[in-house]
């Protein structure tokens, strides 16, 4: 089957067959924005409210949404997904249902930041690649790219890898560095996602996850003679286009 069809065939019903399990609604997407808050907004915070920022890969407009209520007026979100966009479009949401290489080829160099959230891992090598050098394209200079995708070094990293059919390829921190360097960023920069110290049971948890790390980074240390500081399911990492970068 070519890789056109088995995405059209995945992606028609993403929502209907896969997403609709996992919406956020009410307690759990309050939680999830105020995971947001500390891990994902310090990220922008530097940029005015009106910077100009794209989503690829919006989804439903979760992020799109969370942006919205922290100020940021001057959003876009693209997504292949006609059943994800409509729901963001339900919400009121500057979304549109195109195709993400198609969007970065026309829009120039027309952004503050360029916001990524599990989206290069359904992309194989070759795409990735593609996908990095047009977000630096698109990007201002000094602008920025803010992207999540699962982290192949992680100390559970089986769900998050396999829980999704349409997951193709999958980094960690040093592949993650490597293509976005070879794409012409600078100033990468990773960090967990993991849990947040936002009331007592994520002070518990934090505690418990950097305990966890600890034996696992020792175990690591035992074996290979290396650390390792990325242990999340997830990866965050920004990079940025050079201010002195043609086009």
């Amino acid at each position: 089957m070519p890789m056109t069809d088995f995405r059209s065939r995945l992606y028609a019903r993403y929502v209907s067959t896969f997403k609709a399990s996992s919406a956020l609604a009410g307690h759990s997407l309050a939680s999830q924005w105020k995971w947001c808050d500390y891990k994902i907004l310090p990220l922008l915070a530097d940029l005015p409210r009106a910077a100009a920022i794209l989503e690829l890969g919006c989804g439903p407009g979760y992020f799109l949404d969370y942006l919205r209520s922290r100020g940021f007026s001057n959003l876009r979100g693209v997504d292949i997904s006609a059943e994800q966009i409509a729901i963001a479009l339900g919400k009121g949401l500057p979304a549109e249902e195109a195709d993400v290489f198609a969007t970065l080829n026309d829009c120039g160099q027309a952004f503050d930041a360029i916001i990524a959230i599990d989206l290069l891992e359904h992309f194989s090598k070759a795409e990735g690649l593609q996908l990095a050098d047009g977000v630096l394209q698109s990007l201002k200079p000094g602008g920025r790219i803010v992207l999540q995708t699962p982290n192949g070094s992680a100390l559970l990293a089986g769900p998050i890898i396999y829980g999704d059919l349409t997951h193709l390829t999958i980094y960690n921190q040093s592949s993650l560095g490597q293509l976005l360097a070879i794409a012409g960023f600078g100033r990468i920069a990773f960090a967990e996602t993991g849990p947040v110290a936002k009331n007592i049971r994520g002070v518990l948890r934090v505690g418990i996850w950097r305990l966890a790390t600890i034996v696992a980074a020792v175990i690591r240390l035992a074996e290979c003679g290396g650390w390792q500081r990325i242990w999340t399911q997830n990866i965050l990492c920004t990079a940025f286009r050079p201010d002195s970068q043609e086009p």
